[in-house]
C-alpha cells in the first residue's frame, strides 16, 4: 500500500469558465452534434507554426493570428502540440507544469485568447497531454531524488533496485523508444549509486505510475483546468502505455522499438489503460459541448486499436495502419477494409492520417527518390484520404505539399533519439521545419522580420511551397486541398458513414462508391434551384485512386468534381462513356 501524498502539485486556483462551450458549428458534413466523427482536424506543430515574438520559434501568438488560414482552408478544428513549462528536452513533451505556458510560447492569457479566436473563426481546439510521463524536472520527481529509497514519493514513479550484486544492472531488460536501456540510476541523496527509474522515452522523461491514486486525482484537476479555458478536448499522447504488465517482465531481445504497433508489450497497449480511459470518458462527458478524447494508441491490430474508442472510453484513436501502408493499391483496400470493420463493431468513426510530427512526411515518403513522384502521390492520397468515412487528420504544411528537409546540419538537429542507438530514427527534425507563409527568402513569413531567425533552418526551395504563392493559383496543393475540404462539405456522404462499397476495378486501381443513407422527406421551401442543389449533394459520389505509374481508362462514373490532376478523355468511342485516369492520381465522380 502506497502513502497517498498531497491530492494536487498545488494550489493554484482554477480558472475563470470559459464564456462559452465551444464554436459555432461550421456547416461541416455532420450533425450539429457529434461533430468528431468525420471532422478535418489540422494539426499545430506550435514551434514550426508561426513565429509571433520574432525570436524564432513559433508560439501561441503566432498561431492565433494564423487561424484565419485554417479557417479558409476549412478544417473543423485544431490540434495543438505541447505548450506547457518544458525544460524542451523532447518538444516539450517533458512537462515540469501542466497548468503553466512556457515562456517560449507564452502566457495563459496567450492561451486563452488563442482560444477565444478559435471559436470565433468556428474552430474547435484540442490540446495535447502527456499522462505517461512527466520531465525529470517535475517538482513530482525532483522530490523523489531529493527523498531518497523508501520515500512515497517514489511511488508516483517507477523506481526499482537494480540487478547483480551491486545493482548495477537495470531491472529489466526494457529498451526505450529513442533507443538505449528504458532504466537511467539515480544517485542517492549521501551520494552513493542507487536505485534506477523508469523511462520510455528519453532519461529526462520519468514514467509515471499510474496505479497511485494521486497520479489518477492529478491528471484530473489538469483536465478540468483546460476544459474550463474552454478547449474542446485531448489528444493524449501514449494512450496505450500508462500501464506496465505486472512484475514488469523482461521481453528477452533487443530492438524492441521495431515491435511497437506489431505485437502486444509488457510496457504498451496493456488492458488496463481502458479503465483510465473510461474514467476519462465520464469526465469529458461531464461538460458541455462534446469535449472530445483522442488517443495517440499503437496497437498490434485493427481490433486491438478499436478497443480504445468503444463507446464508454475514446471517441478516436489515430489511425497508424493506413498512415504506414505503402503505395499499393492491394495493401490500402486492405488496411481501409480492416480499420473500418474493427471501428464499425464499437460504433466508432475511423481516423485517417498520412503525417504528423514524428514521421518522415509522405510527400517524400511515396517518392522512391522522385520529388515529382512523391508529390503526384501525396496529391492522390489525399484526396483518397478526404473521401473514406471518418474523420482525416493534416499535418501543418501538409496542404501545402511540403516535402521532408533530409540534409539538416547534424548541429542543428534536436531530436532527442538523433544521438541514441536502436530507437527511432532520430530524424524527426526534417517534418518539423518551420512552415513558410510568404516571402521568396527564409524565414518565408514564419515570422514578423524578414531575414529572421527559425529555430530550424528552412530550404531555399521553399518559396514556391508557401501559402502566398499557392493562394490562387488553381493547380496548387493548396487550393486542391481548399477545394477537397469545401467538397467534403458540399458533399455530406464524403466523410459521414461507416464503409465504403468497393467498385470492380483494374489491379492497381481502386475504386469505391459513397452512397448516402435515404434522405427524408423535405419540408416545403422556396427556391426550386436550392432543392436541386440539396439533391445533387445527397448524391453518391465515386473515388477513384490509380496507383500505377500509367494512365488507365474506364467507364465514366459521373460528373467530375476534383481531380489530383487534369483529366483528360480518350479517343471518341461511339458510346463516349470511358475516360482516361492519369498515372498516380485521384479523381471524385457525382452520381
Amino acid at each position: 500500500m502506497t502513502q497517498e501524498l498531497t491530492p494536487a502539485l498545488h494550489d493554484r486556483p482554477a480558472p475563470a469558465p470559459a464564456a462559452d462551450a465551444g464554436p459555432a458549428p461550421r456547416g461541416g458534413s455532420g450533425p450539429a452534434t457529434h461533430w468528431w466523427r468525420d471532422a478535418v482536424i489540422y494539426q499545430i506543430y506550435v514551434r514550426s507554426f508561426a513565429d509571433g515574438d520574432g525570436d524564432g520559434i513559433g508560439d501561441l501568438r503566432g498561431a492565433r493570428e494564423r487561424l484565419p488560414h485554417l479557417a479558409r482552408l476549412g478544417v473543423d478544428a485544431v490540434w495543438l502540440t505541447p505548450f506547457y513549462l518544458s525544460p524542451q528536452a523532447d518538444g516539450g513533451y517533458d512537462v515540469t507544469d501542466y497548468r503553466a505556458v512556457d515562456p517560449l510560447f507564452g502566457d495563459l492569457d496567450d492561451a486563452r485568447e488563442l482560444i477565444g479566436a478559435a471559436h470565433g473563426l468556428g474552430l474547435r481546439v484540442i490540446m495535447d497531454i502527456v499522462p505517461n510521463h512527466t520531465s525529470d524536472r517535475h517538482a513530482w520527481f525532483q522530490q523523489a531524488l531529493r527523498e531518497g529509497p523508501g520515500s512515497p514519493a517514489r511511488d508516483r514513479y517507477w523506481f526499482r533496485p537494480g540487478r547483480g550484486a551491486d545493482g548495477e544492472l537495470p531491472p529489466n531488460d526494457w529498451e526505450s523508444v529513442f533507443g538505449g536501456p528504458a532504466w537511467t540510476r539515480t544517485t542517492d541523496p549521501d551520494g552513493t549509486p542507487g536505485e534506477w527509474y523508469l523511462h520510455l522515452f528519453a532519461p529526462e522523461q520519468p514514467d509515471l505510475n499510474w496505479e497511485h491514486p494521486e497520479v489518477r486525482r492529478e491528471f484530473d484537476a489538469i483536465l478540468r483546468f483546460w476544459l474550463d479555458l474552454g478547449v474542446d478536448g485531448f489528444r493524449i499522447d501514449v494512450a496505450h502505455g500508462l500501464v506496465k504488465a505486472e512484475g514488469l517482465p523482461d521481453i528477452g531481445h533487443g530492438q524492441q522499438a521495431s515491435l511497437i504497433g506489431t505485437q502486444k508489450l509488457p510496457f504498451f497497449d496493456q488492458d488496463g489503460v481502458h479503465g483510465i480511459h473510461r474514467h476519462w470518458r465520464r469526465l469529458l462527458d461531464s461538460y458541455d459541448g462534446e469535449r472530445i478524447g483522442v488517443a495517440e494508441a499503437w496497437a498490434p491490430t485493427s481490433e486491438r486499436l478499436a478497443l480504445y474508442v468503444r463507446p464508454d472510453e475514446m471517441h478516436q484513436a489515430f489511425n497508424f495502419q493506413f498512415l504506414r501502408s505503402g503505395w499499393d493499391a492491394a495493401e490500402m483496400r486492405t488496411v481501409i477494409d480492416t480499420s473500418l470493420a474493427a471501428t464499425a463493431s464499437v460504433g466508432a468513426p475511423t481516423t485517417w492520417v498520412l503525417s504528423n510530427h514524428d514521421v518522415v512526411r509522405h510527400t517524400t515518403r511515396y517518392a522512391d527518390g522522385d520529388p515529382e513522384r512523391g508529390m503526384r502521390r501525396a496529391r492522390a492520397a489525399a484526396l483518397l484520404m478526404l473521401a473514406l468515412p471518418g474523420s482525416v487528420y493534416v499535418y501543418q504544411g501538409e496542404e501545402l505539399g511540403l516535402p521532408e528537409v533530409t540534409d539538416l546540419p547534424d548541429e542543428v538537429r534536436q531530436d532527442p533519439s538523433f544521438l541514441r542507438a536502436d530507437g527511432q530514427d532520430g530524424f524527426r527534425d526534417g517534418c518539423r521545419v518551420p512552415i513558410p507563409w510568404s516571402g521568396t527568402g527564409a524565414p518565408y513569413g514564419f515570422g514578423p522580420e524578414p531575414g529572421g531567425p527559425s529555430w530550424l533552418p528552412q530550404p531555399d526551395v521553399w518559396a514556391k511551397y508557401s501559402v502566398e504563392a499557392q493562394t490562387g493559383n488553381p493547380s496548387s496543393t493548396l487550393e486542391l486541398y481548399r477545394a477537397a475540404i469545401a467538397l467534403r462539405r458540399e458533399h455530406p456522404v464524403l466523410g459521414a458513414g461507416e464503409t465504403v462499397e468497393w467498385l470492380d476495378a483494374p489491379e492497381g486501381v481502386l475504386a469505391f462508391r459513397r452512397t448516402p443513407p435515404p434522405a427524408p422527406t423535405p419540408a416545403p421551401s422556396g427556391g426550386a434551384g436550392q432543392g436541386d442543389a440539396a439533391d445533387g449533394a445527397r448524391g453518391p459520389v465515386v473515388c477513384v485512386l490509380n496507383t500505377l505509374d500509367r494512365p488507365v481508362t474506364l467507364p465514366r462514373p459521373g460528373r467530375p468534381l476534383l481531380s489530383s490532376v487534369p483529366l483528360t478523355a480518350p479517343a471518341p468511342r461511339e458510346d463516349g462513356g470511358t475516360v482516361r485516369i492519369p498515372a498516380e492520381s485521384c479523381a471524385w465522380w457525382a452520381i
